[in-house]
């Protein structure tokens, strides 16, 4: 298999010293890389907003997830986002919230990480490429304080991610996971009936 050729643009930032993987930026144009520099800068603008105190009201409920929007992640109705919560701003298209989700303060929701899947002794870690792949968190969904949520995860309806922790693979609905990588460690248990059956009614009803 060939070699990738490199773009003009990706060998002048070599000679200036930027360090970028030839696999996810040896085509890079002129273009494309005014239009990421300048979409970042708008998409960090409307980052902050997120976290305006003056805004802390309609924060979690209102302002962060229409911003959320607008950065091209599909955002379903009742959604919680709190404070301090960052997206894969490169890839938020690939980011999913069903309805009702809740995401607590300090979560990030990652799209992209390097490919450690070749990775040897000697190698420069920065040469590495990426692995993209979408998130999607189901109806109901609760990630915990400071977790991590990475590529490629889904997290199933009903499901409670504990704080701290990092979900590397997908969570079952109507489970508890916890732990740096996150584990099941409880399924959640179905409700009991709020109108339980008298033994002697029943009875009565099943000689009849």
């Amino acid at each position: 298999m060939g070699q990738k050729k490199l773009s003009t643009t990706f060998k002048i930032l070599r000679t200036l010293g930027f360090n970028y993987s030839k696999e996810a930026y040896g085509d890079v144009s002129v273009g494309k890389l005014l239009n990421k520099v300048f979409g970042n800068m708008y998409k960090k603008r409307l980052e902050k907003m997120m976290d305006w105190p003056i805004l802390q009201p309609i924060n979690p409920r209102a302002l962060r997830p229409w911003i959320l929007r607008r950065f091209g992640c599909k955002v379903g109705k009742g959604c919680f986002i709190g404070e301090y919560v960052r997206i894969d701003l490169g890839h938020a298209d690939m980011i999913t919230l069903e309805d009702n989700v809740s995401i607590a303060s300090g979560s990030r929701l990652l799209c992209h990480q390097r490919d450690f899947s070749d990775y040897c002794v000697g190698d420069d870690y920065m040469q590495l490429g990426y692995t993209i792949k979408p998130i999607v968190l189901k109806k109901g969904c609760l990630i915990g304080m400071e977790s991590f949520v990475m590529p490629g995860v889904t997290v199933g309806e009903g499901a409670i991610v504990g704080a701290g922790s990092m979900v590397t693979r997908d969570i079952p609905a109507w489970t508890v996971a916890v732990g740096r990588p996150a584990k099941v460690v409880k399924e959640i248990a179905q409700r009991e009936s709020d109108h339980p059956v008298d033994p002697e009614t029943a009875f009565t009803e099943l000689k009849n």
